[in-house]
């Protein structure tokens, strides 16, 4: 691939409501856009640089500004010979972008994995949060969209409310829905243990990151026997992984943003599945850019994706996209999204900068 020309966007979205990440409180949600002309400027890839306050060590203004100077410096030619030591933020978005411009070239859609079919259809779960008759009444107009994968998020200051919600979904929907939590490691063993004696046997398929010491999770599963996911281990103590025992472990959760880039959050898949876990591909509020290229990854990297955790897209009050990202009968039509999420509205975007290369 040899791109022409580079053009950087910003854009601002406001959240349908304001979201908390480990305390903050963000109302709208601020990214990069960068495009990539072929040099006969027929096809353009676009790619989004999006950290998110809270989650991501570098702000957008520190990420923009590593842009500038890798682009002032560096000739764009292959996603594999990019520097080291670019932000996850920054890696993904350039890669998102050589790729997509490889396939609009191509006039194919990007081989992602090694080999298989591509999965037409990826499930969604739904995230679930608020008091119990909020979590209840989201639950039900979900389920009444065909969602059937729903995710709770835990805290340690509200593990009562929790409790109360889990029997309730349990008590309305059993087996007819799979639930998962997310502690977001905010518990110590000990409460942690304690919270899981007031679950119902088989409420729950796993808890994401229960513990603030990822280490303990084999303990707590031989006393719980409730298996954990991994996220924000998976960039903070990547070592773990192996090291914590296989049968105390359900899922992966995958963030290509934070993860350090799209090739990867391809090695992770390509380990669950050599583990028996399940990559669970999600997002960290990206605009449709991003979701729709996410879906294509989790399309292409199992043969029945699981659920995943892209239904964040209903926390932004527009999409950037011609044609708004979104789920039907709470699936996503993979291949269909991937070509819809490569036009973008131009219109919701402003142009910051032109690199001619």
């Amino acid at each position: 691939m040899k791109a022409s020309q580079i053009v950087l966007y910003r854009y601002a979205i406001p959240f349908t409501e304001p979201i908390t990440v480990k305390g903050r409180r963000i109302v709208k949600r601020e990214g990069i856009v960068l495009a990539l002309k072929s040099q006969d400027e027929r096809h353009i890839g676009y790619g989004e640089i999006a950290p998110l306050p809270g989650l991501h060590r570098e702000s957008l203004k520190i990420a923009e500004g590593q842009l500038v100077e890798l682009l002032a410096k560096y000739d764009l030619t292959n996603p594999c010979l990019l520097q080291d030591g670019l932000y996850p933020s920054v890696r993904t978005g350039l890669e998102m972008a050589m790729i997509n411009l490889e396939a609009a070239i191509s006039g194919t859609l990007p081989v992602l994995a090694d080999a298989g079919q591509l999965a037409g259809l990826v499930p969604v779960n739904a995230l679930l949060f608020g008091d119990t008759a909020c979590i209840m009444q989201r639950a039900e107009e979900y389920f009444s969209l065909g969602y059937r994968t729903f995710k709770l998020k835990v805290t340690a200051s509200d593990t009562a409310n929790a409790i109360l919600s889990i029997r309730a979904l349990h008590r309305t929907y059993g087996e007819r829905i799979e639930l998962r939590l997310d502690a977001n490691q905010s518990l110590s063993l000990d409460e942690a243990l304690a919270f899981a004696r007031y679950l119902p046997d088989g409420s729950i398929a796993y808890i994401e990151e229960p513990l603030k010491q990822p280490e303990l999770i084999g303990e707590f599963y031989a006393k719980t026997a409730i298996p954990s996911a991994l996220d924000e281990t998976l960039w903070q103590k990547p070592e773990l992984l192996s090291e914590i025992p296989e049968a105390s472990l359900a899922a992966l959760i995958l963030k290509p943003n934070r993860l350090g880039g799209i090739y990867a959050t391809l090695q992770f898949a390509r380990y669950a599945k050599e583990n028996n876990l399940l990559a669970v591909f999600s997002s960290a509020f990206e605009s449709g850019i991003s979701l729709s290229f996410y879906a294509l990854l989790a399309a292409s990297t199992a043969s029945e994706p699981a659920a995943c955790g892209l239904d964040t897209y209903r926390y932004l009050q527009h999409d950037l996209l011609e044609t708004p990202f979104g789920a039907e009968n709470a699936v996503l039509d993979a291949p269909k999204l991937y070509r819809e999420g490569v036009k973008v509205n131009q219109g919701s975007l402003r142009r910051t900068s032109l690199w001619t290369l």
